[in-house]
């Protein structure tokens, strides 16, 4: 899996390719700033996916820099993803996503397709009058997308810039060597045509990825991944401890792998109903709390998770070697977990028993002396970059209101 030549096939590593990519970003918002002027405040329609959390994670950091840039934003979400927001942002728009039905770390495609016609068939009504609320209350000059359908047919049918921001793109808007599909060429074949006609042709796409293969479409920047403050704050150590994030609650066989692995597990996500922490042996089943989960991230031995982007990107952050279990039908976590591994950050399994488990803490050190190349200056490429979009795109916009007054 993943084997292979790298220079011929694969990136080298993170630490020369995002130094590159930060100056010439650097570069680029400087010009930008220089031709254009800061960016004008706009009134910006923000669209976020609500499948899993880690799309509304992301948003949050991206949203909260925009209204500390001045800008005027609503936001579309649906599912879990608008609850999140809800409680943080003002004007968030609740409307009907896509989701996905989970049984034993697998994706249900059956349920999952019924269940989403059903319930699309009932929201299409909500979703006309929102739109029409929408164009009354705010008059959007601009709409930024993580990944969300709805914000991005508005802006389209309305004549607006869209800006795509979301880490699915690097699927379609990539080139990537044969060997990362091996096993599994169909189903990737399939899922990077259904990311490519997901949001077409919008003005810019800025891809949020911890490996950088070649680009191989116009308007397409690679940047590092999007961290939440509280991890770019957060002081890493080296502790003894595993932490143990696992959201597919029918995942049972793994507490029992993890009771023999005579290390202190910290596990959050098996189960979701706790209101205290739960000690049995070894194991210490914790009630999801945001600023635990980072500290016992931030000194963890090494982490046991699933195929998040968004865990798998603070843990290379942070330098926490990760054993990725993917979801089985999720091309995309099994793409990032096939690099992750690759670049040595850590190991892809279909599943964990006594043996795999082993062999990934007998494989920590060497994870570590990897992670240790990776750099990120926080969330600076990105917000220097999409200002100077925002930039340009505002010019455009005060120059046309010159002309037509």
């Amino acid at each position: 899996m993943c084997r292979g030549s790298e220079a011929e096939t694969y990136p080298v590593g993170p630490v020369p390719l995002v130094a590159v990519r930060a100056r010439r970003q650097v570069r680029f918002a400087l010009h930008s700033r220089r031709q254009f002027g800061h960016a004008a405040r706009m009134r910006i329609l923000y669209g976020v996916v609500g499948e899993g959390m880690g799309h509304a994670i992301r948003s949050k950091v991206v949203l909260e820099w925009l209204f500390g840039q001045g800008h005027r934003v609503e936001t579309m979400a649906s599912s879990r993803a608008a609850d999140f927001l809800a409680k943080r942002f003002p004007e968030v728009h609740r409307i009907h996503g896509l989701h996905m039905i989970y049984d034993e770390n697998r994706v249900r495609k059956s349920r999952t397709l019924w269940s989403n016609v059903r319930d699309g068939m009932r929201a299409l009504p909500s979703q006309i009058r929102s739109y029409f609320e929408l164009v009354d209350d705010f008059a959007p000059e601009l709409v930024i997308s993580d990944f969300e359908s709805w914000a991005y047919l508005y802006g389209k049918t309305h004549g607006l810039p869209v800006i795509s921001i979301d880490n699915m793109q690097v699927l379609s808007r990539c080139k990537h060597p044969d060997d990362l599909a091996a096993g599994i060429r169909l189903q990737f074949e399939l899922t990077r045509a259904f990311v490519a006609s997901k949001l077409p042709f919008c003005d810019h796409y800025f891809i949020t990825s911890f490996f950088f293969p070649m680009v191989r479409r116009k308007r397409t920047t690679l940047v590092p991944p999007v961290l939440r403050p509280e991890v770019i704050d957060v002081a890493a150590a080296r502790g003894d401890h595993l932490l143990v994030y696992q959201t597919a609650e029918d995942h049972r066989a793994l507490a029992e792998v993890l009771a023999g692995c005579g290390l202190e597990c910290r596990v959050y996500g098996l189960r979701r109903d706790l209101q205290e922490e739960q000690v049995e042996g070894n194991l210490r089943y914790r009630p999801f709390n945001e600023r635990t989960f980072i500290d016992d991230l931030a000194s963890a031995r090494a982490v046991v998770s699933g195929g998040s982007f968004t865990v798998m990107s603070e843990c290379v952050y942070l330098h926490k070697p990760l054993l990725s279990v993917p979801v089985k039908g999720q091309v995309e976590q099994v793409v990032n977990a096939r690099y992750l591994q690759h670049l040595g950050y850590g190991r892809i399994a279909d599943h964990i028993d006594a043996s795999v488990l082993k062999d990934f803490l007998a494989a920590v050190p060497a994870c570590e002396e990897r992670l240790a190349e990776f750099q990120q200056d926080g969330n600076r490429v990105l917000f220097e970059a999409l200002a100077a979009e925002l930039a340009r795109h505002g010019a455009t916009r005060v120059s046309a209101s010159k002309q037509n007054a």
